[in-house]
């Protein structure tokens, strides 16, 4: 219909819409202040540092909290321990197979913890306990060195285990035995006895260290036995989650993907077409950090995740997405 046409159809008050709109007048930008105002621009410094101060939610604290960690000399044991510290926990036991190792850990980790910081080593109250997590009878007595020197224990997080690589018929029976009772008796010790202490004081939370080995099945490297082992530990956790849920202990999974450990490091260094083609399975194109674990593991300690049990959390880049 031509233009002119439709201007007629249309009532004079629909025609008035047809036209085009007349630009409005900008009215002058007057400034609010003069910025070169001595006071105004102290003001705004103020507001800016005080933006700067750091701000958590609470509840993502560890502060008053005592928290052990299994497997925790190194590794990613020893970073979810750092990673602790650095949420204000100041009651922390290291505990791993040789305490002489356990103890340099606890002394470095203190050390670390004071720098360009106001707390003094004294401040700290973190100790080395030697533990085979295989045994429950040593697990039985960490613990008992965990009460006796804290009287309580609110955070746990079983971290220790060990991987192999063996295909299926060459996998020896003595080291499938030793992979079990590391990874799968050593979380079920760590958790029990957890449980055993944290329920008379109310409650508390567990974490047990599976992988992502526990949803997916690894490439190119064969370990069945270990992915076997991380399944039963996720299971584990689920299980216990809704045992002890109305007892107040609360346990949860955190299943890392690759990690970029020193070990992983050191065996890496020798096998780079290995590393390419984790990195390449993997979707956001890279291993992990082992600090990007930190947020997680204090999530699932600490009382953010207080109505979080039986629950999973994987940290692998996207890998067992696809």
């Amino acid at each position: 219909m031509a233009p002119s046409l439709l201007a007629r159809t249309l009532p004079a008050t629909s025609r008035t819409l047809l036209r085009a709109p007349r630009t409005p007048r900008t009215p002058p930008v007057q400034a609010r202040f003069n910025s070169d105002d001595a006071a105004v621009k102290a003001k705004l410094n103020s507001i800016a540092a005080k933006a700067r101060v750091v701000k958590t939610l609470p509840d993502f604290s560890m502060a008053n909290k005592v928290c052990l960690v299994t497997g925790a000399a190194r590794g990613l044991g020893n970073e979810f321990c750092r990673a602790f510290i650095q949420s204000g926990c100041t009651s922390l036991a290291i505990v791993d197979l040789k305490e002489e190792e356990a103890e340099h850990a606890a002394e470095e980790l203190i050390k670390a913890a004071c720098v360009d910081s106001e707390m003094e080593p004294s401040d700290y109250r973190v100790i080395g306990v030697g533990c085979d997590v295989s045994s429950e009878l040593s697990v039985q007595q960490a613990f008992r060195r965990v009460m006796d020197t804290y009287g309580r224990v609110d955070s746990v997080v079983a971290s220790a285990g060990i991987v192999e690589n063996y295909s299926a018929f060459d996998y020896p029976f003595d080291r499938i035995k030793r992979l079990y009772d590391i990874n799968v008796h050593g979380a079920f010790f760590t958790a029990r006895e957890a449980a055993r202490n944290m329920i008379p004081q109310g409650g508390g939370s567990v974490v047990l260290v599976a992988s992502m080995s526990a949803n997916i099945v690894n490439i190119p490297q064969p370990q069945t036995p270990y992915n076997a082992a991380k399944a039963a530990v996720k299971h584990m956790a689920a299980s216990l989650g809704v045992e002890w849920a109305k007892k107040g202990v609360r346990v949860n999974t955190l299943s890392p993907g690759y990690m970029l450990t020193k070990l992983t490091r050191t065996i890496l260094a020798h096998d780079q077409e290995l590393k390419k083609t984790w990195e390449s399975l993997t979707p956001m194109g890279r291993m992990g950090e082992p600090e990007d674990l930190a947020g997680a593991i204090v999530f699932l300690a600490s009382d953010a995740s207080r109505f979080m049990t039986g629950a999973e959390i994987r940290v692998d880049g996207g890998y067992c997405i696809i």
